[in-house]
């Protein structure tokens, strides 16, 4: 099992921009490689959901909501993976988890809280 450790949750006012990084601990690289890659967010009272997919081909997906806003990406000598958000909005509000995951193994962060208001 992957063990992944976001970081870089708070407060911020809208509009503004934050950053979330999640590491890979204990993962030799090629296993961080061949590892898809995403970040997904629960709001109170709603269903976890995808914010952002990074597969091991490369490909980005996100979702409707975030796109023009939201960056993933990832750096393999850091074994990291990065949410860049931009132009928050209230309903961005959230706690935000870290997936990397294959056919063969996965893991789950435990949740950043990202609260935007003013």
């Amino acid at each position: 099992q992957v063990q992944v450790v976001e970081s870089g949750g708070g407060l911020v006012q809208p509009g503004g921009s934050l950053s979330l990084s999640c590491k890979a601990s204990r993962a030799i690289l090629s296993t961080f490689t061949g590892l898809d890659k995403a970040w997904y967010r629960q709001a109170p009272g709603k269903q976890r959901e995808l914010v952002a997919k990074l597969t091991t081909d490369g490909i980005t997906n996100y979702a409707d909501s975030v796109k023009g806003r939201f960056t993933i990406s990832k750096d393999n000598s850091k074994k990291t993976i990065y949410l860049n958000m931009n132009s928050l909005k209230p309903e961005d509000t959230a706690v935000y988890f870290c997936y990397m995951g294959n056919r063969n193994t996965e893991g789950w962060g435990r949740g950043t809280q990202v609260t935007v208001s003013s």
